[in-house]
């Protein structure tokens, strides 16, 4: 702050400056600020205030009587100049407070450091783990096929993936707007006004942030709303959170950071700090308040993943958050951090546990009606796939096994299940049931669908399309056997070739095996509109064209005789329309309510 001494004015000078610059009394000086003004008359004002203020401390040290009478006219005019600087200061913030262009930046950080999920490993989440022992000089990189904990079996410290390159500082003020702001903090916090600067450079700032974060996305809400959202509704924002903390730690709080440390490093009492918490520890927390809402919410299987999701994203910001939020004053950041992530830990691992006592235990004997899905099949929700070959999955991480295992007992469990059905039909449509859900959902699961593979994910299809071809046979061979020729053909002179009698045996048999298939499956259910369509199609093509040449070939034997309405009861068309009845889940009588309506 010292002036070279041929650039010293004189006292009486130096107070004239400064109340030419007094706000509260000059028209001109209301109108103008002195930072937008030439070099010259900045430096003459900075000059100014450093001459009262050395006069300042020259009149406290001197006992002379007319000491008290200078010293309050110092006082005095050093309190206009430090109300006139904070105008300045304020000013100058205020024109470089606009929020950074966060869009580009939150799409680069989006897929370039999100580590893919078959990297998971079930051991990332040893019981009571320690986060707080991280191996802060530990440099290893991490690739897509590495278990982004790299531990060997006694090992308690978690290794960093990578280094703070991770970190990208942008310049959010001017160089010489950064020099004028410092000059004006060095000389307020010289005068004892540390605080006033202080608050003055926060409130500014804290608005820039919370003007990115209105960009980025981050909402303002409390643990309990967070908690209040639909599953839906939080699954969105679980992935608008990661991207978004990614850009507010890497980019926009280090920012902060460094801007602070530009502006006050060295100027004592730890000003860079202080400005910096002030600006963004209300930020932060508002951010890591939604992780910590997810950590501490109702465990449910469904949101597995998106747990896992959230524990990657904040393990990897772990080193960065140390390395912003390093200060003793920015500790409860840090703290919050770790308790959030061994929260998510613990979370994942007791949904793991609940999902696996659910399919290891559950009792049920009784078969669900209509051979639809069973309810422990919704529970695993996106976890959920039948019959792994563990040969086929060899480098597969700790996790992904320990969900195949889970998986795997689903399969026994729901083919136990199918047994309780009396009818072999059902009993089939029930696995396909089952097994085209876990499909569907496996689908639906990118992480899933990368963990469990292509390839595996066609047996599976395969799996549900052969339940499908069973429950066809089940059911249509029978009656399918009674359209067939043999038995039929009769020889004699006296004869067309034909029995009647048999005929009419078949015509009877058929109509009571359809109507009893048609009495039956209309009941049954499959939830998949498409699945139930597909195998609607499959069963028309197999019984249509059987049905229209029997007909077509022995109509005219029963009508030439009598009462052919007794045994020839259904059209190709009533057919065709009874087929569109199977699998709804609603009773014959009220498919013909429904139609007339």
């Amino acid at each position: 702050m010292e002036s070279p001494e041929n650039d010293r004015i004189p006292l009486e000078q130096a107070e004239q400056i400064v109340l030419r610059w007094d706000s509260t009394v000059s028209e001109e000086a209301r109108a103008r600020m002195i930072f937008e003004s030439d070099r010259q008359e900045i430096n003459q004002y900075l000059q100014a205030v450093d001459e009262i203020q050395r006069s300042m401390e020259s009149t406290t040290l001197s006992d002379d009587d007319g000491a008290d009478e200078e010293s309050k006219k110092v006082n005095t005019t050093i309190q206009i100049a430090m109300a006139r600087l904070e105008d300045e200061f304020r000013n100058i913030l205020i024109s470089h407070a606009t929020s950074m262009e966060t869009e580009t930046l939150a799409e680069s950080f989006s897929s370039n450091y999100l580590t893919p999920r078959t990297s998971s490993s079930f051991s990332e989440f040893p019981e009571n783990e320690d986060y707080s022992n991280r191996g802060e000089d530990d440099g290893s990189s991490r690739n897509g096929s590495s278990s982004f904990l790299e531990r060997g079996e006694s090992s308690t410290t978690i290794a960093s993936y990578r280094s703070m390159s991770s970190i990208r500082e942008i310049d959010l003020i001017p160089s010489d707007s950064i020099y004028d702001l410092r000059c004006i903090a060095d000389r307020m916090i010289a005068a004892g006004y540390f605080r006033e600067c202080v608050q003055v450079y926060g409130s500014v700032r804290k608005s820039a942030v919370d003007a990115s974060f209105k960009k980025l996305g981050v909402e303002k809400l409390s643990i309990g709303d967070i908690q209040r959202l639909e599953w839906e509704a939080l699954n969105a924002k679980i992935g608008k959170w990661i991207r978004a903390a990614k850009v507010c730690i890497r980019v926009l709080f280090a920012s902060e950071k460094r801007l602070c440390q530009q502006i006050f490093e060295d100027l004592g009492t730890a000003a860079d700090d202080a400005c910096f918490m002030e600006t963004v520890k209300g930020p932060a927390i508002q951010l890591f308040n939604f992780a910590e809402a997810i950590s501490i919410s109702r465990r449910s299987p469904e949101k597995l993943f998106k747990i896992l999701d959230l524990h990657d994203a904040l393990f990897d910001l772990l080193p960065d958050i140390d390395a912003v939020f390093f200060s003793k004053s920015a500790e409860s950041i840090r703290v919050q951090a770790t308790e959030i992530l061994s929260r998510l830990a613990e979370a994942a691992r007791g949904m793991l546990s609940e999902f696996e006592n659910a399919v290891l235990r559950e009792p049920s004997r009784v078969p669900v009606p209509g051979g639809t899905i069973h309810p422990l099949t919704r529970y695993s929700d996106d976890v959920t796939t039948p019959d792994m070959d563990f040969t086929d999955h060899e480098g597969q991480s700790p996790l992904a096994l320990h969900l195949i295992w889970i998986i795997v007992i689903l399969q026994f469990n729901l083919e136990g299940k199918s047994k309780h059905y009396k009818d072999n039909s059902l009993a089939h449509l029930f696995i396909m049931n089952n097994v085209h859900y876990i499909v569907q959902k496996i689908k639906g699961s990118p992480e899933l669908r990368e963990m469990i593979g292509d390839s595996y994910l066609k047996k599976l299809t395969g799996k549900f399309r052969q339940a499908a071809t069973r429950y066809q046979r089940a059911t249509w061979v029978g009656v399918l056997y009674c359209l067939r020729d043999e038995g039929l053909h009769v020889s004699g002179s006296f004869s067309s070739g034909v029995s009647k009698s048999a005929l009419r045996e078949r015509f009877k048999s058929f109509n009571t095996m359809f109507e009893e298939v048609h009495r039956n499956q209309a009941l049954w259910l499959i939830p998949d509109t498409q699945l139930r369509e597909e195998l609607q199609i499959s069963i028309s093509e197999k019984l249509i064209p059987a049905y229209r040449s029997f007909l077509g070939r022995f109509r005219t034997h029963i009508e030439n005789g009598r009462h052919p309405e007794q045994y020839i009861k259904y059209s190709v068309e009533d057919l065709e329309t009874a087929v569109l009845d199977f699998f709804e889940g609603y009773a014959v009588s009220q498919h013909s309510r429904r139609r007339s309506q």
